[in-house]
């Protein structure tokens, strides 16, 4: 949801980059054109003035102005200023005598029973949690039933319904078993309703002062922008609450909200949701955030995911296969079954260093990743020896394999052309004693990177922009990148 407030400010910042020695007139001039982006991309006006009135101080400084690098000193002030905007990074408080309450408030379609299930399968799965999952919206029809329905799809746990109970005695009923089954924490999800009014406030000031919540986290939708900022200020103000959820980060909004809500409302903002997906929920890390706006990417995450989503051992062992220029279609099935799992392309590419302009290349040439699922099918459709010997796939096997997975003849001679590209390309690669497709290890970056340290001395790790180096090596995508040949796979015809 920053594309176009980090186009704005690399472009500002590049120029600053490129010049050896700068002026205080050269900064003021920067500073103006980030003040302008950063209020088109919905920053609230009283944070901007802020942002820019502090880093103006700094930049304009003896020290920065007659350092080795001046235009890196700016960048580095902005990003160090964007963390100061946007906060410390908390994780969810769980530090009370179990069951922990915590009570979920927001308005209505922002997105809170999801919310509710993502962040208990966070705990389960993250913190090692034992998590019971309660609704309190005895008015939206079926609300119960959905959240019910979540836990049961991924394993976590709903207290039973009980047709025509209050919430308060809701919230009550779930303490008493959170007590008695031995769970860490309850989370307790309220009614939402279309705008605020003296009853919502009602309903979750009772809830609260029943179970003396730990956390009272407001679920808030990014894609409304200042609205959102607005809403947060209300509860605030009126319920008080110790956190914000952020949903529909990954949308197209102008994301203004994240970067006002911590300074507006003075809570931190505590988790993220990045998708649809159940396990789509992260702790939010004002550091990589800031580095994904300007351009630096946010390899830690990517590197956590990739971690998830990838097994060691076979990564290892295909390694070894491609050293050797071995790649048949099993391979090429387990790449796309991985690629699937880290996520969307384009987020992926989002989370490294300089790959903006490919993001927006991916874009252009209409890479849908809903596709891929076409390629798994083809390939799922053979036999063990076909793809192990692409060789044997002649028409009459074509045409079988076609009816066995619901597409065309001319999808599957499309698959192994481009299975055929890619083959050759290793074949070569592993010819020249170079690693394949998969690299072994974690990626080499900056130590202060992986410390949560200054992430702003934008000299040190290799492929930021402006300085030399490639794209970091990732668990199971060592040497940087996507396969060769892979740029075929996904797109629309």
């Amino acid at each position: 949801m920053f594309e176009g407030l980090s186009d704005r400010l690399g472009g500002v910042l590049d120029k600053l980059r490129k010049r050896g020695a700068l002026k205080e007139s050269d900064v003021r001039e920067a500073m103006r054109e980030v003040r302008v982006a950063l209020l088109e991309a919905d920053v609230a006006l009283p944070v901007v003035k802020e942002f820019i009135t502090n880093a103006t101080e700094r930049a304009v400084g003896q020290d920065v102005l007659r350092s080795v690098t001046p235009g890196q000193m700016v960048v580095k002030i902005v990003h160090d200023e964007l963390k100061n905007m946007l906060g410390e990074g908390e994780d969810i408080n769980l530090a009370a005598t179990p069951p922990v309450p915590i009570l979920m408030v927001g308005l209505q379609g922002s997105g809170k029973t999801t919310s509710s299930a993502k962040i208990a399968l966070h705990l389960t799965k993250k913190r090692n949690k034992k998590v019971l999952l309660a609704s309190l919206d005895i008015y939206r029809p079926a609300a119960q039933q959905q959240l019910k329905i979540l836990a049961d799809a991924n394993g976590l746990h709903a207290l039973p319904i009980i047709i025509g109970e209050k919430p308060v005695a809701i919230a009550k009923r779930a303490m008493d078993m959170g007590r008695k089954e031995g769970f860490d924490a309850v989370i307790l999800d309220t009614a939402g309703r279309l705008h605020i009014d003296m009853e919502l406030m009602s309903e979750v000031a009772q809830v609260r002062d029943a179970v003396n919540p730990t956390e009272t986290l407001l679920v808030t939708d990014a894609m409304t922008g200042q609205d959102s900022v607005n809403v947060a200020k209300e509860f605030a103000d009126k319920v008080g609450i110790t956190g914000i959820v952020l949903t529909r980060i990954d949308g197209d909004a102008r994301g203004g909200a994240a970067l006002s809500m911590r300074q507006i409302t003075g809570c931190p903002i505590k988790m993220l949701g990045v998708g649809e997906k159940i396990d789509e929920m992260e702790p939010f890390h004002p550091d990589r955030i800031a580095g994904r706006i300007l351009g630096m990417g946010d390899v830690v995450s990517l590197v956590e995911r990739a971690a998830e989503t990838i097994e060691r051992e076979d990564a290892e062992k295909m390694a070894k296969k491609l050293q050797k220029g071995q790649f048949d279609l099993n391979d090429l099935l387990a790449q796309l079954k991985q690629l699937q799992k880290m996520g969307d392309l384009s987020g992926i590419m989002g989370m490294l260093p300089g790959m903006g302009a490919i993001k927006k290349q991916m874009a252009q040439t209409k890479i849908d990743p809903k596709l891929l699922k076409h390629q798994e099918a083809i390939i799922q459709s053979m036999t063990p020896k076909e793809r192990e010997n692409p060789a044997l796939i002649k028409a009459s096997r074509k045409k079988r394999i076609a009816a066995g997975c619901g597409l065309s003849v001319q999808d599957v001679n499309k698959l192994l052309k481009q299975y055929q590209t890619m083959a050759t390309m290793i074949k070569k690669v592993g010819k020249m004693g170079k690693k394949g497709l998969f690299g072994k290890g974690m990626p080499q970056m900056d130590p202060s990177m992986l410390e949560g340290g200054d992430a702003g001395d934008l000299q040190l790790p290799k492929g930021f922009p402006g300085v030399g180096g490639g794209m970091p090596k990732l668990p199971g995508l060592g040497g940087g990148g996507l396969p060769p040949g892979f740029p075929g796979f996904g797109k629309k015809k």
